[in-house]
């Protein structure tokens, strides 16, 4: 490093040094070093800033925001302002960013207005939207993002409720409008109250459906501009009480380059109605695969606040998710009674008891797990959703009781690192010890993905008749049995 440093003293080979000295801080970690080294040697840096040489100039306006000299940021934006090189005024702002200058704020905003009036051609493009992409982070960084209030009520609106492709029907029948139907991704509504479909637990998330003609081009260029000329802008005035702009990211399974492409081209078009902002939103434009190599869009908005699960304050990397664990429940919901006295054997955080206990009422509810740390979430979920629920710290195996229980529910822990022959032990324990604190005429309702140990031990059990059998997740296999305890 220090030999770098005095050859830039001697400036000899000034861009390369640059260059490598850059490289260098970032591969061996030497920022420390090389701010020592190069505290004094300001103004050096700085009349690199002068060179005739445009890949110099880039060079060390990176170099300084690398080393957060914001005492320098003044002379880089005057670099930036007459700079005639345009692949060089991306990297001045670039540096910017690194740097504190809040007093700067301003006049960056002017050269924003500025940029959306552009013309862009074939030649500028790429070099337009970088300046774009760094201006808008420094803004963010000290404007944050505009927030907006959504309109909830008396704006018709066309949505997509995406939940399990199995069991769209239930949560269409639960849709208390008449305009839903039945889609390839779940169920899509027409509706002017939002707020009613809030209260459906059954859906995993709601994402408002983008019109245009076909699915979306597998060419970003093209993409972006199908998103803009869809009602996509329109939805978004029309369902928030303030106006632009609107700050979002993109959200694909695609890989993040096409993202990248899309959401720099669409900035572009929108001329800062939309800012992509991936790290600090209000908006999501989803983008999903079809076969045909292009996406489906759709949208979903941040604004509008989904508390349908607030209670689920704590979960653990085995916990199902609540909108699962409602659909589940409502499938059972025929077998299950009010005032029942209740067992989860393996409760994690309690989210498939609690989403019970909403659904039916309930008189006394029991649950164990021998993780301790999900008992003491769990307990704090159950408050949360005022759902009165004893949790116990024990192997369910160990459990005992004054009274019988109407019911057993509950999500079966997954085989992991078990062999066959000792989760299929697991199984023929589980079905013993329900026989021990299930009433006459109980029922069990269990989510499992090991069909044939459960249908194993109903075959060798006489007291044990299955009364549903409903798959859910097809591809692994996890079904929901409904049995019945005839003692």
């Amino acid at each position: 490093m220090r030999e770098i440093i005095e050859n830039l003293l001697k400036e000899e080979n000034i861009r390369k040094n640059l260059s490598d000295l850059r490289k260098l801080i970032k591969d061996d970690g030497a920022l420390g070093e090389a701010k020592a080294l190069l505290s004094d040697k300001k103004e050096l840096l700085a009349a690199f800033l002068e060179s005739e040489d445009a890949k110099t100039r880039k060079n060390a306006a990176l170099l300084i925001g690398d080393l957060g000299m914001s005492e320098l940021a003044d002379r880089i934006f005057a670099a930036y302002e007459k700079e005639d090189t345009r692949f060089v005024k991306g990297s001045y702002l670039a540096a910017l960013s690194q740097l504190d200058i809040p007093w700067l704020v301003p006049q960056i905003e002017k050269h924003q207005k500025l940029l959306t009036e552009t013309v862009i051609t074939d030649e500028n493009r790429k070099h337009i939207e970088e300046e774009q992409r760094e201006i808008n982070k420094i803004l963010i960084k000290y404007n944050g993002i505009k927030h907006h209030t959504p309109v909830l009520e008396g704006v018709k609106a066309e949505v997509l409720l995406m939940t399990n492709r199995l069991h769209r029907e239930i949560v269409r029948r639960q849709v208390p409008v008449k305009d839903a139907k039945i889609h390839p991704l779940g169920v899509a509504v027409k509706t002017d109250n939002i707020k009613l479909l809030m209260q459906i637990r059954t859906y995993r998330q709601m994402y408002f459906m983008l019109h245009m003609d076909g699915f979306l081009s597998a060419d970003a260029r093209e993409a972006a501009k199908q998103l803009w000329d869809s009602d996509m802008h329109d939805i978004l005035l029309r369902m928030h009480e303030e106006a632009d702009p609107f700050y979002y990211r993109i959200e694909s399974t695609a890989d993040g380059e096409y993202q990248g492409r899309v959401a720099r081209a669409l900035d572009q078009l929108a001329g800062g109605k939309m800012i992509n902002s991936p790290n600090d939103y209000e908006i999501v434009i989803k983008l999903i695969p079809t076969k045909d190599g292009g996406f489906f869009p759709c949208m979903r908005l941040g604004t509008i606040k989904d508390d349908r699960f607030a209670y689920r304050k704590n979960s653990v990397a085995t916990s199902i998710h609540p909108s699962t664990a409602a659909l589940l429940v409502e499938l059972a919901k025929p077998y299950l009674k009010e005032d029942a006295q209740i067992m989860d054997p393996f409760c994690g955080v309690g989210t498939m008891l609690i989403e019970r206990k909403l659904a039916v009422p309930a008189r006394e509810i029991y649950a164990t797990d021998i993780f301790g740390d999900a008992i003491i979430m769990g307990r704090e979920n159950a408050k949360l959703a005022k759902t009165g629920i004893n949790f116990i710290h024990r192997d369910f195996f160990d459990f005992r009781h004054d009274y019988k229980f109407d019911e057993i529910i509950t999500d079966m822990p997954v085989r992991g690192k078990k062999t066959r022959q000792e989760m299929e032990t697991f199984y023929e324990r589980f079905f013993d010890k329900a026989k021990e604190i299930l009433a006459g005429e109980g029922i069990i309702v269990m989510y499992s993905n090991e069909i044939g140990f459960v249908k194993k031990q109903i075959r060798l059990r006489e007291e044990y008749r299955l009364l549903q059998e409903t798959c859910i997740l097809d591809k692994k296999d996890f079904y929901l049995f409904v049995i019945r305890y005839e003692a």
